[in-house]
């Protein structure tokens, strides 16, 4: 039984089975973003392990195919069996040995920039100073205990433990979460819509908004936004139902035995142990001419725990590296008066680059090896 466990796995039917799968994957993942969108066809096709089928009227799913995760995870089994099998180590072999270690790496990176790298985008206005980058998609509930008067207490809850329409409780907190509606994708509006219905809250503002589900957004320049209808229950009672609503920019407000809080739904917020104040954003023209020249952020990064204070200038292919992050000149307020950084934390980013290098070490050490033996025959010949 393990004799043919090794066999399978060390096989080279696997290997190809496996990048004929692959490449049906990509194709069928790559089609599918025209419906899905980028975000949910990546989620669903390549940071899987199965590719699911739901179907209309059901709420289960049926795995019908293997996802990224399943495929890649065989790869890297298939790739290690084999080499531990048929690997011979001497120095003719060192060049195999990097060109697999690099491989591996490569498939191991890939693995952990999905789990470890964040996308955000920072928006400051000039003279503004923000420590948090906020999520593009990703929303949480945030209740905020603001009864300190020098230290705001801070719940996160994310979005998508609200869509479970059931009672949530947090330690932190007193009184539980009857999530009574929630919409994964929703318009909000406080005007007149025959088309929309009431929202019907009995507590706080939007009482009289209306609102609609709406279906999953596909293209990259629109997102999800969610909303629902939460209520606070506590041992003696429910205060009230409130709209929350990635549309509202103003918080939800209720009082309970003397503490006051704030309720928001706002997208995921990661902070950060400094500052970027905004000091400058620059749009030039070419003159006499719309076209734009640059894009620019002049930013003082103010630290605290090391005493780093200095200004630097981000513009286009130009980003700021800081503590693990990346700043990118990402966009800008129609007035001119304010910039959005495209915010990268991937701890992997190097592992591409070491892969390839040891790759090419490896490529480079096999050719020198046979062309060394090649001219070491033809001299004895």
């Amino acid at each position: 039984m393990l004799d043919r466990l090794v066999r399978f796995f060390t096989s080279l039917k696997l290997t190809v089975v496996l990048l004929a799968l692959g490449t049906v994957l990509v194709f069928w993942g790559t089609i599918a973003q025209a419906s899905l969108g980028l975000y949910k066809a990546q989620n669903e096709f390549f940071r899987s392990f199965f590719v699911f089928w739901q179907p209309a009227s059901g709420g289960w799913r049926i795995p019908i195919y293997p996802g990224g995760y399943m495929i890649g995870g065989l790869l890297l089994i298939n790739l290690f069996a084999a080499h531990i099998r048929y690997y011979q180590p001497g120095k003719r072999k060192i060049g195999v040995a990097l060109i697999h270690l690099g491989v591996v790496l490569l498939l191991v990176g890939q693995f952990l920039t999905d789990y470890l790298s964040t996308e955000s985008s920072m928006h400051i206005r000039n003279g503004g100073t923000k420590n948090y980058s906020e999520a593009d998609r990703d929303f949480e509930l945030a209740i905020t205990d603001t009864s300190e008067a020098e230290l705001d207490t801070v719940v996160t809850i994310p979005a998508r433990r609200l869509v479970k329409l059931d009672e949530i409780a947090v330690p932190k907190l007193p009184f539980t979460l009857r999530v009574k509606k929630f919409f994964p994708n929703s318009v909000v509006t406080d005007q007149p819509a025959p088309m929309l219905d009431p929202v019907n809250t009995t507590a706080g503002f939007g009482g009289n908004f209306r609102w609609k589900e709406l279906p999953h957004e596909t293209t990259m320049s629109s997102r999800d936004t969610p909303a629902g209808i939460v209520e606070p229950v506590t041992p003696q009672g429910s205060l009230g139902t409130f709209l929350v609503s990635g549309l509202l920019t103003h918080p939800q407000e209720f009082v309970h035995d003397g503490r006051k809080f704030l309720m928001q739904l706002r997208p995921v917020r990661y902070y950060k142990p400094f500052s970027l104040h905004l000091v400058e954003f620059r749009h030039d023209k070419y003159a006499g001419t719309d076209i734009p020249k640059n894009f620019s952020s002049r930013v003082r990064v103010e630290n605290a725990g090391n005493g780093d204070s200095r200004e630097v200038l981000i513009k286009m292919n130009t980003p700021l590296r800081y503590a693990g992050d990346t700043f990118y000149q990402a966009s800008f307020d129609p007035d001119n008066q304010g910039t959005v950084l495209q915010v990268v934390h991937n701890p992997s980013w190097l592992t591409p680059y070491f892969s390839c290098v040891l790759v090419s070490i490896g490529l480079l050490i096999q050719f020198l090896t046979h062309l060394f033996r090649f001219a070491a025959k033809r001299k004895t010949a």
